[in-house]
């Protein structure tokens, strides 16, 4: 088999999978509830986020709160303080890439 094949859940329940890391990227599959987030950090790489469904609400740098629905890629650039939440009622998933894939 030539291609190496990975997974990641499908669920309503709060989730950070790190599918693939490797020297090339970082692959992370996250799901958040009403109010779930992760704690305010800057980007360690550039930082491509999709959203696949409900509504993304991420602060980035000085700026206030922004919201993206499914359908949505961000690309973030490295060293940017980011503030990432779900506060809306439906189901946040996202897959968050990293590349190129950080150092530490």
């Amino acid at each position: 088999m030539i291609e190496t094949v990975f997974t990641f859940s499908r669920t309503d329940e709060k989730a950070i999978e790190k599918v693939l890391f490797d020297e090339n990227i970082h692959y992370i599959h996250l799901v958040l509830g009403k109010g779930d987030g992760l704690p305010e950090h800057n980007s360690n790489s550039n930082v491509y986020m999709t959203v696949l469904r409900g509504t993304l609400s991420i602060g980035l740098g000085d700026q206030e709160m922004h919201e993206y629905g499914a359908g949505t890629l961000l690309k973030i650039p490295f060293d940017t303080k980011m503030n990432v939440k779900n506060l809306h009622p439906d189901v946040l998933e996202i897959i968050i890439v990293k590349a190129p894939a950080p150092k530490s």
